[in-house]
């Protein structure tokens, strides 16, 4: 069985410092309590293009489950929708980007 993820992209927002400590106080410790079931969660900040443009994305979250029905189940729950919407209503530069992936790991 595959393991799954939820991916969520946050465009720039238009408070960039406002939005770092919503994300940092409030979102991050959600996400850390009320997501049931995950096996990791990785927060990452844009600090780049490789094109030397400007990102269109601020910062990505990748939050790791099992498997797809441990996802599907997790963004059904209580805390997965709560979580979710605030998500959204944090998110200052445009509604975030939500993605769900199969994963695929290749060992080197």
């Amino acid at each position: 069985m595959k393991q799954a993820k939820l991916i969520v992209m946050y465009p720039t927002p238009t408070d960039v410092q406002l939005f770092e400590q919503r994300y940092a106080n409030e979102h991050v410790p959600m996400a850390v309590e009320k997501l049931a079931g995950k096996t990791r969660f990785v927060a990452s900040l844009i600090t780049a293009n490789i094109n030397n443009e400007r990102s269109p994305f601020h910062r990505i979250a990748e939050v790791y489950f099992p498997s797809m029905t441990d996802l599907e189940a997790c963004l059904n729950s209580e805390g997965g929708q709560a979580t979710a919407n605030h998500a959204v209503e944090i998110s200052s530069g445009g509604a975030p980007l939500f993605l769900i992936a199969e994963v695929e790991t290749f060992d080197f």
